[in-house]
């Protein structure tokens, strides 16, 4: 393996070193530098025998003798602060990370030309005494979705946007640069954020291929933020941005033993980013701790006048972090559990595993009240697992959360494509032709593509409501809101007048991140529990209602606390990458 200071000499005589160190290279080290005269087990899984024979994990070398793997952004912080590491060292461990597993994973669709740049840009800014925050110098990916002002392309996933050049940085990426983070890449993810298809490969696009989970790269990875869970992961980047109209931060988090951070929508601005539907599009955060979550969190909210959304927003002043806390907070803490409404649709090894988290939050001091439905669950909720025209299911479109969306793409695609320059991709009518002129490649008719068996009929939905919002489309939203809102989670939050802190929810039911969608309303989710047949993780999440960011945080991290001092199992665990062999094609 090429030893650090190797690369580290080689790119201080391309950009400069940040700490004034002069590196010396002579000709035996170059080439020696490149045989890998030990690959196992850094590079290469060992082969194992029998049923194990393709199974194995990719462990992290270390970064300049720190554990990188599993490091927490304080930890990062701390190794910069002590003179141990740089973010140069770190953003090059962690690309050297992405090319140890990517080939595996792929889970990202393109690394930032420019990620050494501006990590010595930030370097030089430590060793002057300028330190912006908790995330300064710290790498992040975000979704291919979510626009880059920069050298990179922003395509949500399909052929058709390369070589479009997108106006400006989504405004979250603005705030993150002004938080010093460094933007390593874009993620992959299901094409379109799942809106063109609804029997499709989760996690796959043309662009990007099929992205995989590393606990096992055979089962669905989550999605649509598909590759920004499976790469924070498995530790090519400390934290990454996901996109959620209907369960696209919460799902790929927990199938992936991630923290998963929803917020309701107005909190962090849409503006730049490739949308579905203004009514429930939002941006959150997939990271490995709450903490981390939480300082992602503050450096995405925020008003921008560019989504009026957020003009209404209720964010405290100094952000979410400092509601961080420890396990003592669980004493006096009231958690509801909606059994009917979503309790009873979880397997019953998902129930037993998570009751035992439970029994031991309430061991803590918190009080567990059973029964806390919504109101509507019996209307509202499928029991035949996540759809999103449920009430197109039981016959009424007007109470259909699908009717909102059909038209909300329509149009909001069209003013993002407007944006564009570069392109003559203007309209969802250009969309669809597209995927029919290129069919081979993005599966625009019904049987031909395997990751599109239905082509594109979330598209050709779209397209059939011509974007007219007419009385059906009202009376849908109207619907939605209120059945999910005051007669829903607000209703079981309030329980027959005893006031909950949050409902405590198990998000592989789709049921629920689909309920907290529709009103618009924040879920964090918790790594919880292993799959015995698949070996994939499942969460237990926390919901609440409008703008409750701050409660959902302090919570989170109360039981992220309790988890990790207790003992249990029933925590974030490590990657086993189960059937690393496997080739890489649509899972489903």
């Amino acid at each position: 393996m090429t030893p650090l200071h190797v690369w580290l000499g080689l790119f201080a005589l391309a950009l400069g070193s940040p700490t004034g160190h002069i590196y010396t290279i002579n000709a035996t080290q170059l080439v020696a530098g490149q045989v890998l005269d030990s690959p196992y087990p850094y590079q290469f899984p060992l082969l194992q025998n029998g049923s194990l024979s393709n199974s194995g994990q990719f462990p992290m070398p270390l970064c300049n003798g720190f554990k990188l793997e599993e490091a927490t952004i304080d930890q990062l912080q701390q190794a910069m602060a002590d003179g141990i590491l740089t973010s140069f060292q770190i953003v090059l461990c962690y690309m050297q990370r992405v090319y140890q597993t990517d080939e595996y994973l792929d889970a990202v669709m393109e690394l930032n030309p420019d990620l050494f740049e501006i990590a010595n840009a930030l370097d030089l800014e430590r060793k002057q005494g300028n330190v912006r925050g908790p995330l300064h110098g710290i790498p992040f990916l975000v979704k291919d979705n979510i626009a880059t002002k920069d050298k990179m392309e922003t395509t949500a996933g399909s052929w058709m946007l390369l070589g479009s050049v997108v106006p400006r940085d989504a405004h979250v990426v603005h705030r993150l640069r002004e938080s010093g983070a460094v933007l390593m890449g874009h993620a992959t993810l299901s094409e379109w954020a799942d809106m063109r298809s609804n029997s499709y490969s989760e996690g796959y696009s043309a662009r990007g291929g099929q992205a995989r989970s590393p606990y096992n790269l055979t089962q669905n990875p989550g999605g649509s933020s598909s590759g920004s869970g499976g790469a924070v992961a498995a530790n090519l980047v400390p934290f990454a941005l996901g996109t959620e109209t209907d369960g696209s931060v919460i799902n790929p988090a927990e199938r992936n033993a991630l923290v998963g951070i929803k917020p309701t929508v107005g909190l962090t601005s849409r503006s730049g980013v490739i949308p579905e539907s203004h009514n429930q599009d939002t941006v959150g955060c997939l990271t490995k701790t709450v903490r981390d979550g939480a300082y992602c969190l503050d450096g995405i909210y925020g008003i921008d006048a560019r989504d009026n959304y957020t003009l209404v927003q209720q964010a405290p002043a100094g952000g979410f972090a400092q509601y961080l806390c420890g396990k003592d907070a669980l004493k006096g803490a009231k958690f509801g559990l909606p059994w009917l409404s979503f309790w009873q649709l979880a397997s019953s090894e998902q129930q037993e595993q998570l009751l035992e988290l439970i029994d031991l939050i309430e061991s803590a001091g918190a009080t567990i009240i059973n029964g806390t439905e919504l109101p509507t669950w019996q209307t509202i909720v499928s029991p035949d697992g996540w759809d999103w025209d449920y009430g197109g299911t039981r016959g009424y479109a007007n109470e259909s959360e699908y009717t909102v969306v059909k038209v909300d793409f329509y149009n909001d695609i069209a003013a993002y494509l407007a944006d564009l320059n570069n392109t003559d991709i203007r309209s969802l009518e250009d969309i669809i032709q597209y995927n029919i002129d290129n069919v081979g490649s993005e599966g625009g008719i019904p049987g031909i593509h395997p990751a599109f068996k239905s082509g594109q009929d979330g598209f050709n939905a779209s397209l059939a409501t011509g974007g007219v919002m007419d009385e059906t489309y009202w009376q849908a939203l109207e619907f939605c809101h209120r059945t999910t809102r005051e007669e829903g989670i607000d209703a079981a939050l309030y329980n027959n007048g005893t006031q909950l802190t949050a409902l405590l929810v198990p998000p592989d039911v789709g049921q629920t991140y689909q309920i907290a969608a529709q009103a618009g309303y924040p879920m964090v989710t918790l790594p919880a529990g292993i799959g015995s047949e698949t070996g994939m993780p499942f969460g237990l999440a926390l919901m609440g209602t409008a703008w409750s960011e701050s409660t959902l945080i302090k919570y989170a991290s109360a039981i992220e606390d309790l988890q990790l001092t207790s003992g249990t199992k029933y925590k974030r665990t490590s990657p086993q990458w189960l059937d690393y062999r496997s080739k890489n094609i649509p899972i489903n």
